[in-house]
């Protein structure tokens, strides 16, 4: 029933959270200092997986990172791969960005700046541990009175392309199906997932 509670918790954090941030910063601000949270507790590895999972679903348009990936190789999946596919790439990225969040022994943020063009926008962080910075670099789109992240780049890598990559290797080689197949075993129901 904990677990339960915490999640909720966390839901009701993130929906209040996002009512008041007028900015693509302050939003992003926000979700960064509640995840900071979730980390630095005392919770368990797979509670903090799920309260971060829960947190980031809002925050993350993991549906346009996840065309991008695919870029022209989105045109070879039918209508129901695409859709399997956005699901499994929603675990498979928030996997990977949750993961990584987890890695850093109580980190800090800090919030570098914000820069908009064309209603779009980008927000420069650096997430700072004992030892070292990291520079992250958050793009978002305006959703409503919300913003969502459609890029996020670590260290001049981008998440996006970087997962990109590694699909187009395996497309290059695999069916769609056998690409699918392989995400569904790691990714699929609530196998490995964040």
């Amino acid at each position: 029933m904990t677990r339960v509670r915490l999640i909720a918790f966390v839901l009701w954090l993130c929906l209040t959270a996002t009512a008041w941030a007028a900015s693509p910063l302050e939003y992003t601000r926000a979700t960064l200092e509640q995840a900071r949270a979730i980390v630095s507790s005392d919770q368990n590895h797979n509670d903090k997986l799920a309260a971060l999972s829960v947190l980031f679903t809002k925050f993350l348009d993991t549906d346009a990172m996840g065309r991008a990936a695919l870029g022209k190789h989105w045109s070879s999946f039918t209508p129901q791969q695409q859709k399997e596919f956005l699901v499994l790439f929603r675990r498979l990225f928030q996997r990977t960005y949750v993961q990584e969040l987890l890695l850093f022994d109580k980190p800090r943020f800090a919030y570098v700046g914000e820069t908009r063009l064309d209603g779009e926008a980008i927000v420069n962080t650096k997430i700072i541990t004992p030892r070292d910075e990291f520079s992250v670099v958050y793009q978002l789109r305006p959703e409503g009175e919300l913003w969502q992240v459609t890029g996020i780049t670590v260290e001049d890598v981008s998440l996006t392309a970087n997962l990109g990559s590694q699909l187009n290797d395996l497309l290059s080689r695999d069916s769609v199906e056998d690409v699918l197949n392989l995400m569904q075993r790691k990714y699929g129901s609530n196998n490995g997932g964040a």
